[in-house]
Order: C-alpha cells, then structure tokens, then sequence
C-alpha cells in the first residue's frame, strides 16, 4: 500500500485504537445522565441523537484532525472534511452505532466504530476498529496486518480466527429484524434444521451493526442476516473490512433465495440504497450452506446498488 510518510502502521493502528478507546469511555460516562433529540434518520423515518453521539464524535474529529491533517472524514454526525488532494485516505467515523440501544439502557448492542479507507480501484478498508461499549472489548487489524485482535480490558489481546469444527446446523443465525421484514425463504433456511432450515434456529437482535457482527467474528453465531435498505459507509465500511479480514464472504441473494451471488460490498463515502437481502458466512461454510439452503453460489462479483 502506499506509504504513510513518517507514520508507519504500527502508529496508525495505536492511533485508532486510542482514539476508540476514548469515545467509548465518554460514551459509557454518559451512560446514566445524557440529552436526546429526534433526527431524520436516513431510511426516511425518525432517529435521535444524543449528548453521547455529539461527544464522541468530537473526540473523533479532533483526535484525527491533529493527527492526520490531509485525511478525509466521513462522519455519522456531520464535520465531513474531503481529504488533500494528495491524499488518498478518509476515515468513518460511527461514534455511537446503536443510539436507539443507548437510550434504551441495553446492556448490549452498544458500540462505536472507526474505519481508514484507502480511495483507490477497490476502496480498500485499510484498518478498522469496534469498540463494544458495555464490555468494553475492541476488534480490529491495523493496515498491512494478516491478523484481527479481540482486545479485553484495553490491553490484553487474543487472535480471532474462525472456530473450526462447527458446521452451521450447530450453531443459529442473527437476524437484525423480526422475520416478517424479509421474504419467505429466510424464514425457510433460518429455521432449525429438524424443518429442512441449515441451523439449529435463529436470534433476532437489534442494536449496533458492529457489535452484532462480533458475535459471527468471535463464533458465537454462525451467520448474518441483512435485510435490504440503505446502507451508510460509517455503519458498513468497518464492518465490511474485519469480515473480509477474517475470510467472511457476502452473499446476495435473489428474490426466491435459490441463488447466492459472492461480492465485495461497494465502499463508498456516501449512503446508498440495496434491494436484496444479503447473508454473511464465512468462506469455509460455504459448500454446506449450499447443500443446506438448497441455493447455488455464483462466484464473487461487483454489487449492484439499487
């Protein structure tokens, strides 16, 4: 990749992971007493943001704007800056991903995410970060890493990797909407596999994108459900880069869910709209998911935007 000049990976990757850290001790500091609004959210309903949001964020923007004065910022809350003509870098920033979960008090689906893009041919996910706010857990690669970290405590770190030994008819799918949002052959495959499903059933859970990604990163589930919509680049872009990182593939599927089709989920520094539900296992899954679901695999290929 290209060269950062004087700051090397090593130094990008303690950056984001520091800066990560701080908003999300601001964020759990916010926990009990915090201001909330309504804003229009980008599906064309009701959102709200919040005191924590906005403090977040800003620890975001002025961390990288001293930091990385030429990198562009793609931010949840606004601030956008373009990056340097020179520059081929731009950060997202998702300060609270799943503010409705923090208002709720949830004891999970709490998170706060921070990714580097590299503006190329590929928009290339150089690094990403999650930082769970109720466990305060952080995953995430620097750039040039072959390895993704589980960091507890903010200091010990473990290696992730995909458990082996654990087909999918052991272990449930995670669903972020109820199953009447999707079309009828989700219900089909998320079934327990007594029913001719490929699981043994399936979660539905709300909340941060982000934090419910770990749960497949770390194998506690075995795959993700996405229902169509828009997608956001703070929202996808991290969670797209530690997927892909850790050999997880992305899955659109037709309308009947007799055809999967592998591609790289396009990223880009503005929100746009997708029409099909898209499935996230990983690569090793996939000859059982297609002997399971019953649904062929057409190799990977660019993603159309709706």
């Amino acid at each position: 990749m290209s060269s950062f000049g004087e700051c090397n990976e090593h130094l990008i990757g303690i950056f984001m992971k520091e800066v990560v850290r701080r908003a999300l001790m601001e964020i759990r500091r916010q926990r009990v007493l915090y201001e909330a609004r309504q804003k229009p959210g980008y599906d064309g309903g009701e959102d709200i943001v919040t005191s924590a949001d906005l403090a977040a964020q800003a620890i975001y923007l002025k961390s990288i704007r001293e930091c990385f004065p030429t990198f562009g910022i793609v931010a949840e809350e606004g601030g956008d800056s373009p990056p340097e003509p020179e520059t081929p870098y731009y950060f997202t920033v998702d300060p609270l991903d799943g503010t409705k979960a923090f208002h709720r008090r949830q004891s999970h689906g709490v998170g706060t995410m921070l990714a580097l893009v590299h503006q190329g041919a590929t928009n290339a996910v150089v690094a990403a970060y999650v930082g769970d706010v109720n466990t305060e857990e952080i995953y995430g690669y620097r750039p040039d890493s072959a390895r993704l970290h589980r960091i507890s405590d903010f200091q010990t770190a473990e290696t992730l990797s995909i458990p082996e030994g654990r087909p999918l008819n052991s272990q449930y799918a995670l669903l972020r909407d109820p199953l009447y949002v999707y079309p009828d052959w989700v219900a089909r495959v998320c079934g327990p596999v007594a029913v001719s499903g490929c699981f043994t059933g399936h979660e539905i859970e709300g909340g941060s994108i982000g934090i419910g990604m770990a749960r497949l990163w770390k194998g506690e589930v075995g795959a993700y459900f996405l229902k169509p919509g828009m997608q956001t680049p703070w929202d996808l872009t991290p969670v797209v880069g530690i997927s892909r990182h850790l050999g997880f593939v992305f899955l659109e599927a037709n309308h009947t869910g007799t055809e999967f089709r592998r591609y790289a989920p396009n990223i880009l520094p503005q929100p746009y709209r997708t029409d099909r539900v898209t499935v996230v296992l990983h690569a090793s899954r996939l000859p059982e998911w297609e002997r399971q679901s019953g649904g062929r695999v057409i190799p990977e290929q660019g993603m159309r935007i709706a």
